[in-house]
């Protein structure tokens, strides 16, 4: 074969080539990568987030994705290093990842929208300044998902101050979507297991079924009597699906009824450790669940907008049990023996209820409920103080 012969073989073959890579392209970009965005990226919490979503591990192996992280100005800087160090990460469910600083391009066709904790640029100096700032920027944020985001949106509502505040705000400015729009109540939940586990002696991946009623960032209530821990070393032993209700091996009533609701209303109302790692776990975790289902049979715990279920008041994000299942959750009303104290109940929702008309200007002032006990009045001081710390 000549040279020249071989010149045109080899020219007919580069545009053979190149015609096919163009076709799959073309076919590449019919299949539209799934559009994550992240508001309030600057967080903590979204530097541990990003390796989970881009493991593939939340959305699956044959899902590409699209990260966009979207805050102010401000954070331009430290959100191109973080963008940076994504595309090092050569995720292989990695289509591309961006920034976003400008308020009306935000949530531009998203698909999943996180939300994390966020910072406010007006003053405050009180418990009531910080409920009603929550209201401008869930009502801007409601606008932008109700004209800017893809119909089926599902956007998550994740952090350490007013979760269930801020969730049911969304849901009143972005009414269309409502029904798409819940709070991550996980990481109480893993705390709860962690510290039950040190008691335990066990691990916390083994503890299943801890219920987190009310409001995720402030009163709630840990129910334990669903409850149970596999593969614990005792006198009894079974296979691995067997298990032993928690309140069987806890004989230390003293620690249940008191100690351990300190500890965990302490973790609470500081949010020390709901910061990077478990807040991350708690989103990517809650997300693969809405997208995969949860594990059958297993009780999560979810902030959504109460219909009534359980007693509850309707019209406020209330954590409470749920299974997922294509594609969606269900509320487990068909649990046998939760019934939830009148005098418990009241203390949950009061608040919520204060919160929400506090934050919509419809009352002036916060009136917290007040049951007479110094534990519920510790952890309600101890809350504002955190919260102000948070926002000032």
């Amino acid at each position: 074969m000549t040279t020249e012969l071989m010149m045109v073989i080899a020219q007919e073959n580069l545009k053979a080539h190149i015609e096919k890579e163009k076709e799959k392209e073309a076919l590449k970009d019919l299949i539209n990568p799934l559009q994550v965005w992240i508001a309030s990226a600057s967080a903590p919490a979204c530097y541990h987030l990003i390796p989970i979503l881009t493991s593939g591990e939340v959305f699956g192996m044959h899902t590409e994705i699209s990260i966009t992280l979207f805050d102010n100005k401000r954070a331009e800087e430290r959100l191109e290093a973080l963008v940076t160090e994504t595309r090092e990460l050569a995720s292989p469910v990695l289509r591309s990842v961006s920034i976003c600083t400008k308020v009306e391009e935000a949530f531009r066709q998203a698909h999943v929208v996180i939300v994390l904790d966020d910072s406010t640029d007006q003053e405050v100096h009180s418990l009531e300044d910080c409920l009603r700032s929550r209201a401008p920027l869930c009502r801007l944020y409601g606008y932008l998902l109700e004209n800017n985001a893809h119909d089926s949106v599902r956007v998550i509502v994740g952090g350490k101050t007013f979760v269930n505040l801020k969730t049911v705000l969304l849901m009143r400015y972005a009414p269309s979507i409502a029904h798409n729009i819940i709070a991550v109540a996980l990481g109480v939940e893993g705390e709860a297991k962690a510290l039950l586990a040190r008691k335990l002696k066990t691990t916390p991946a083994y503890i299943k079924d801890v219920i987190i009623w009310g409001n995720i960032s402030g009163n709630n209530y840990v129910d334990l009597r669903k409850t149970r821990v596999y593969k614990y070393e005792s006198a009894i032993w079974g296979p691995p699906q067997y298990s032993h209700p928690v309140l069987n091996l806890i004989f230390d009533s003293e620690w249940l009824k008191k100690e351990s609701v300190a500890i965990l209303r302490n973790l609470t109302a500081t949010g020390k450790q709901f910061r990077g790692i478990l807040a991350a776990h708690s989103i990517s975790t809650t997300m693969k669940y809405w997208y995969h289902g949860s594990p059958p049979g297993e009780i999560v715990s979810l902030g959504v907008l109460s219909e009534g279920q359980f007693g509850i008041p309707e019209g406020i994000v209330f954590s409470m049990p749920v299974k997922f299942e294509n594609g969606t959750w269900v509320v487990l009303t068909d649990l046998k023996d939760i019934e939830i104290n009148e005098k418990i109940m009241t203390r949950m929702t009061s608040d919520l209820i204060q919160e929400k008309l506090v934050a919509l200007g419809e009352v002036i002032d916060f009136q917290p409920y007040k049951s007479g006990n110094l534990l519920d009045v510790m952890f309600y001081w101890a809350a504002i103080k955190t919260v102000l710390k948070h926002l000032l």
